[in-house]
């Protein structure tokens, strides 16, 4: 087999990817040792993207004690990993856990996919706390304090968010700060990258983010980056403007000087596929002169969001209440109407038009329990019921449920999804809470926040061979853990934390679909979180040692 070699780089760490030497056969490692647990006789696949091998894990307290063929040691515990994968285990580079997890700490949708750290921080983040809120902590410290104490299953990391710290200083004002409020705006994200933040994060699609302009972004970015840390972005369009936001999202990270993460890069609606080629061509050229650029996938065609993300930038402004006054007011609903259902879009990517019409939205999760006939239907069907035409059904639900609806949008290509995978500098984000099927979260969750990972190894490894066994958990592993910096996760070897991800390559797959999300994975046997089983003979066990991890 053809070894590649990939060089990846990163703000602190260079990465070569080559075959690492192996163990020698009969070699004996810790052999007057007790460990803690020892896998044994698995098919190790380290993380690097080096070609696999059989061997042995030893664990002693939190971290990898030994890797190889450890003939002749013993343990407290053992599993036998013959025909399993033994991996690092998966790093979700964009989840939205860091409230659920403070409610329920299983974490069940994230450990049985493998996933065993999440990076979290997206279009909001958990500091800074908008005044009136009811947060019980003050800063990033006081967070991951509460988080800890929680107990979660997994480990989490956050960045800080450009949405929070407007809306903190500024609310949803549709307009560019005043000197003072920039100032205290970089106060705020100087003070979460102190406390361990990962970077700076922006949601540009949604209010009060979308107001800010570049020249702004640069300014915060600076802040985060003499810190440390790297600029993250839902970029301003994944649409009709994809490439002008991939550019402006480059330009970003180069002028403030440090590295950039494009999150869950996409080309949506029909009327842009094909466009990923030149989305990938963009960042490559960038990253031809001295750019660090990045990104993260989900391994599905729709986009999940709320159903509100349909209407344009414009009637976001001032938040909730100024919506709900837009929707009812007939000539301001007169407009909404045209942009929503037109070609242009007025700037939406989400509109009726790229979805390929009204059947082409599906109505997730509702919060009004007069409105629960609707969820999992499409938003024709929904018009049909109502006796209404789609989008001024799509206007009243928005209206009855004070915008707090989730949707489903199917605008994105298999070809692209399968290109961009391609790419060896793009990670895997789920874009989902940790979620449960007892849970008290209302409402149904896209199919990503179940099955991402054991997707790309059912389907895009297994099935279609778009990418080798190595590099989807490279992807899954150090790819992320190096992107933003974490202390000794991502690589299976010596001295790392015993983060562990075991699954069965031959039956690892996805089983949640758009109409029956709520559904673990099956062929993820063994997961372990700094050394302790959450998952074991594929049975949850309840155990909760997660932490909060600090860049």
């Amino acid at each position: 087999m053809r070894t590649r070699r990939f060089r990846i780089v990163l703000p602190f760490v260079a990465l070569t990817l080559t075959a690492c030497a192996l163990p020698r056969p009969g070699s004996v490692a810790g052999a007057e040792q007790i460990y803690d647990m020892l896998i044994v006789g698995g098919r190790i696949v380290d993380g690097t993207g080096s070609p696999w091998y059989r061997g042995d894990v030893a664990i002693l307290g939190d971290r990898i004690a030994a890797v190889g063929l450890l003939a002749g040691a013993q343990a407290r515990d053992t599993i036998e990993a013959g025909g399993l994968v033994v991996a690092p285990g998966f790093i979700d580079m964009l989840g939205h856990s860091e409230y659920s997890l403070l409610r329920d700490g299983r974490a069940i949708s994230k450990i049985t996919q493998g996933i065993t750290s999440e990076i979290t921080g997206e279009v909001s983040s958990v500091v800074p706390v908008v005044p009136g809120s009811d947060r019980d902590w003050t800063d990033l410290s006081g967070y991951f304090d509460r988080l800890e104490e929680a107990r979660p299953a997994i480990n989490l990391g956050t960045f800080v968010t450009v949405g929070s710290a407007r809306r903190a200083v500024m609310g949803d004002a549709e307009r560019s700060p005043t000197p003072e409020e920039r100032e205290r705006m970089k106060e705020h994200v100087a003070e979460a990258m102190r406390q361990g933040a990962m970077g700076l994060s922006t949601g540009l699609i949604y209010a009060p983010t979308s107001f800010a302009t570049t020249d702004e972004l640069v300014e915060l970015t600076r802040v985060a980056a003499a810190h440390g840390g790297g600029y993250a972005s839902h970029i301003r369009s994944e649409g009709d403007q994809l490439i002008e936001a991939v550019e402006e999202a480059i330009e970003i990270g180069e002028r403030a000087g440090t590295w950039v993460q494009i999150h869950h890069l996409k080309a949506s609606g029909k009327q842009n596929w094909g466009k990923m080629r030149a989305a990938v061509a963009t960042i490559e050229a960038a990253r031809t002169r001295g750019v660090d650029v990045s990104a993260d996938q989900y391994p599905y065609p729709a986009a999940g969001t709320g159903l509100a993300a349909i209407l344009p930038n414009w009637a976001h402004a001032g938040g909730t209440d100024s919506l709900i006054w837009r929707l009812q007011d007939p000539a301001t609903r007169a407009r909404l109407r045209t942009e929503v259902v037109s070609e242009a879009g007025g700037g939406a990517d989400w509109r009726i038009s790229a979805v390929g019409g009204p059947g082409g939205v599906l109505i997730a999760g509702v919060r009004s329990d007069s409105l629960k006939r609707y969820e999992g239907k499409r938003l024709d069907e929904v018009a049909e019921l109502r006796g209404q035409e789609p989008v001024d059904a799509l206007f009243d639900l928005l209206l009855a449920d004070s915008t707090r609806l989730s949707a489903i949008y199917f605008a994105m290509s298999e070809d692209d999804i399968e290109y961009a995978m391609r790419q060896p500098w793009v990670s895997v984000g789920t874009d989902a809470g940790a979620r449960a099927a007892d849970s008290t979260v209302t409402g149904n969750p896209h199919p990503r926040a179940y099955g991402s990972f054991p997707r790309i190894l059912c389907r895009y490894v297994r099935e279609r061979g778009v990418i080798s066994l190595e590099d989807a958990v490279r992807k899954f592993t150090a790819l992320p853990s190096a992107r933003v910096g974490l202390d000794r996760r991502g690589v299976l070897k010596q001295g790392m934390y015993a983060d562990l991800t075991l699954f069965d390559p031959d039956t690892v797959c996805d089983r949640a679909t758009f109409e029956q999300p709520v559904q673990t994975a099956v062929g993820i046997r063994h997961v372990l979180v700094n050394g302790v089983p959450v998952i074991r003979d594929a049975q949850v066990t309840g155990a909760r040692p997660g932490r909060a991890l600090r860049r």
